[in-house]
């Protein structure tokens, strides 16, 4: 490829280095220069520009870029269409991400034209988040670099889904030990299992002796548990301790007793049988991400997970309590300000009864769609987009007088994620994120939406703001622009939900008050619960 200042009248067919303001439009960095082009050029007095002519060999970035991203891509990867040299790859599936650095080392030393990004090895990941990118450095490269890289690619990148599906938890107690830190620790255990499809198949206590807890561990595998959580009361600090003997006791065995981690030091990992049994350190019955998640995700993809392989997690062991970084090419949120409001109003509610569109439903006189639209202009998010599908036009005549933007999702009848990304692509710019607001919550209030804005704090990591009552999570909530990617990626009939899980170090919770966070009227009888509680107020 050649690069530099070109005269005019060479410079047809070449690609534009940089950008060129000119009257009635810019020529864009990357264009391809026509006549049309040129002519325009030297009507504004240039005589030379700089660009990059392709050179036979030479592959444009794009076509590169994506060569090198269906090579590098294997089981459980998505390729996304090239754009300025850069091609992204995404999670097919949730699972554990496997990224060999030293293949990718080796791909990366090809060439500096060529490089490849991911997240960590072994890093769990959800379905459609954003794991690797390809990028192309200058505007074309040559064919044999691009051969050479793709030669040593095949499969770099795979996904090995989640499989355990029962997982058993039992806790041991000690007299005085309270019943709310049990219950918590459950609750959390779901929620860490939610994003890998598992469930608690059992859960169970007993004395924080040997002989009940061994007799425990035996009852849980026979019934068929496929992963065993063990929660001690008191934390493992030997292998004489209560939960490794009791291990041994019930003819299992202790592989590795303490991680280079923190938080996370004290696991234990053990097998019974062909079931893996995990002592887990004090720091699990926490939400936030520690060293107990890394050996947990692996086991729930069924990758066994060896003492080496434990011992080998010191580099990077020490987990700073800070929320996940950005991916490539999101927006600078010192640059924004603000937040919108996407409601989601596409769907065909479907449990309402046939012919019945729940949010043209009224609610003490109100239509449900006007009232959730009225309650966010009451909010200072602006601008509030409304994202309809189903019955548009009834729906926009419902809106009629409202200062909002209609966004119409020809897709609707894919599921709620086609609404959600209409609804985030339509938010302008300068926006530092959106509320994601469903259509058919009647009772909710504007007030809400302005306390998620204020407990959103980005310096001190606060990047998602949601409602809650007790453990239960409702709506709106309010997202960082930070992690539009994401959203952007999700696909089918399904919500942002894993999304919460992923990045639980960033959620802020906020005390909801009152039903308008947690009541949907997509039935008869909750339109009807709505109603009496809109009457009542």
């Amino acid at each position: 490829m050649k690069f530099g200042s070109l005269s005019l009248d060479e410079a047809e067919g070449a690609l534009a280095a940089h950008a060129v303001r000119l009257e009635g439009g810019a020529i864009k960095k990357g264009m391809r220069l026509g006549p049309g082009e040129i002519a325009r050029l030297r009507a504004a007095g240039y005589r030379q520009v700089v660009a990059a002519r392709l050179e036979p060999g030479d592959l444009p970035e794009d076509t590169a870029a994506v060569i090198l991203a269906d090579a590098v891509a294997g089981a459980g990867v998505r390729v996304d269409r090239p754009f300025t040299g850069r091609s992204n790859l995404y999670a097919a599936t949730a699972g554990v991400l496997r990224a060999a650095s030293a293949a990718v080392d080796a791909f990366n030393g090809v060439d500096e034209a060529i490089t490849l990004a991911t997240l960590p090895d072994l890093r769990a990941v959800a379905e459609g988040e954003l794991i690797g990118t390809v990028k192309v450095i200058p505007y074309a490269v040559a064919e044999p670099l691009v051969a050479r890289a793709a030669a040593l690619a095949p499969g770099l990148l795979a996904v090995t889904p989640f499989r355990v599906r029962r997982v058993a938890v039992v806790s041991t107690l000690l007299p005085g030990f309270a019943e709310k830190v049990t219950a918590k620790t459950l609750a959390v255990t779901r929620a860490r299992l939610a994003p890998a499809g598992a469930e608690l198949c059992r859960a169970a206590a007993c004395a924080h002796e040997a002989g009940p807890l061994r007799d425990l561990l035996r009852e849980v595998v026979a019934e068929g548990a496929e992963l065993v959580i063990v929660f001690g009361a008191s934390a493992i600090a030997d292998r004489r301790d209560v939960v490794p003997l009791a291990l041994e006791a019930a003819g299992g065995e202790v592989i590795r007793l303490g991680m280079p981690v923190d938080p996370g030091n004290l696991l234990l990992l053990g097998r019974l049988g062909a079931v893996p049994v995990l002592g887990a350190p004090g720091c699990a019955r926490s939400p936030k991400e520690n060293g107990f998640d890394f050996v947990l995700m692996r086991l729930l993809a069924g990758i066994d997970v060896s003492s080496a392989d434990i011992a080998r997690l010191g580099a990077g062991g020490l987990l700073a309590d800070i929320p996940t970084r950005p991916f490539p090419r999101t927006e600078n949120v010192a640059d924004t300000h603000g937040f919108a409001a996407v409601v989601l109003a596409a769907g065909r509610s479907t449990r309402m009864g046939e012919g019945a569109n729940k949010l043209l439903e009224e609610v003490a006189g109100v239509p449900v769609i006007r009232r959730v639209v009225e309650a966010a202009l009451a909010s200072r998010a602006r601008p509030v987009i409304v994202v309809t599908g189903h019955e548009p036009e009834r729906v926009a005549a419902a809106l009629e007088g409202l200062p909002m933007l209609l966004v119409h999702n020809g897709d609707h009848a894919s599921g709620m994620a086609s609404s959600l990304r209409a609804g985030i692509a339509a938010v302008p710019d300068e926006a530092a994120g959106a509320l994601v607001v469903l259509g058919d919550m009647p009772l909710v209030e504007g007030a809400l939406l302005d306390r998620l804005m204020d407990a959103s704090a980005p310096d001190e990591g606060r990047l998602i703001a949601v409602p809650v009552s007790g453990s239960t999570r409702g709506h709106p909530v309010l997202w960082s622009r930070r992690y539009f990617p994401e959203l952007m990626a999700i696909e089918g009939d399904v919500g942002a939900r894993h999304l919460l899980a992923r990045h639980a170090d960033a959620v802020v919770e906020i005390a909801a008050g009152g039903a308008g966070a947690f009541l949907d009227v997509d039935t008869p009888h909750l339109l009807a619960e709505a109603r009496a509680l809109a009457r009542a107020e």
